[in-house]
């Protein structure tokens, strides 16, 4: 299995290594885990490699005293250097949306291009979520199916991504959330001016396409994408259309 350390600790990455140099890197959201991933792990066939990490306490990574979005972005940056690549494509699903925004933000000069996914340049979180996560995880997890997907979703997507959500501490879930609550750099997206491609679906609860448009409406060198019949979770529900939307945005730049 491809571990990297950081500071001591093993932060584990899954890998479909096609260039050396050139890597497409997947940042999973809130309590989730490099599995959000599978869909895109086997099925891109680019010419990059294609990377998605557990982020620390996540996963099959070592567990971190203190988790933040500032730890976060160091972790990604590390990994970066110790894979030595020369050419990355950050792509962020909800908080990971928020973790490649801050680390463009911070080193512009190595990112070639961004995917934002079911994110925003501010996420607010509910209290609802914010206190189920705290003190009654059983009620988040019983919320997911209406929350994070589409109604007519297959019952096989949701069960096995709500058997993957258990794995993770109800702790590392709550500080998650809590990190997208004080996320906000909607005064800064204007700035960004590498290529982007924004993804969302069509009935995304949590970060609505509303979300998406202002990206759209603030980057200039941007692309919206909304997918029909697919929430929060479009990367699991859609993987064809969202790995056609991805390609094509790819083999643009």
């Amino acid at each position: 299995m491809p571990f990297f350390e950081y500071k001591g600790i093993k932060i584990f990455y899954q890998i479909f290594e096609k260039e050396p140099t050139k890597a497409i890197i997947f940042i999973h959201g809130s309590g989730e885990s490099s599995y959000t991933w599978k869909e895109q792990l086997v099925d891109l066939n680019l010419d990059y490699s294609v990377v998605a990490i557990d982020l620390p306490f996540h996963g099959k990574s070592g567990d971190f005293k203190k988790l933040s979005l500032d730890l976060y972005v160091d972790v990604i940056n590390n990994m970066i250097e110790f894979l030595s690549l020369r050419e990355v494509i950050l792509a962020g699903h909800s908080l990971g949306g928020a973790i490649i925004q801050s680390y463009y933000f911070k080193h512009p000069e190595k990112v070639s291009g961004l995917i934002l996914c079911s994110t925003g340049a501010k996420l607010r979180v509910s209290k609802v979520i914010l206190n189920a996560t705290k003190n009654n995880f059983e009620e988040f997890l019983e919320s997911i199916p209406t929350g994070a997907f589409y109604r007519k979703t297959s019952k096989d997507i949701i069960e096995e991504y709500i058997e993957e959500a258990e794995k993770t501490e109800p702790k590392v879930v709550h500080a998650d959330f809590s990190i997208c609550d004080k996320f906000d750099v909607m005064k800064k997206v204007k700035n960004i001016r590498v290529p982007c491609l924004i993804i969302v679906g069509k009935f995304d609860n949590l970060t609505p396409v509303k979300y998406s448009q202002y990206f759209k409406d603030n980057i200039e060198n941007s692309e919206l994408v909304v997918i029909d019949k697919a929430g929060h979770m479009v990367m699991l529900e859609k993987p064809q259309e969202f790995n056609t939307a991805v390609r094509e945005f790819v083999e643009k730049m």
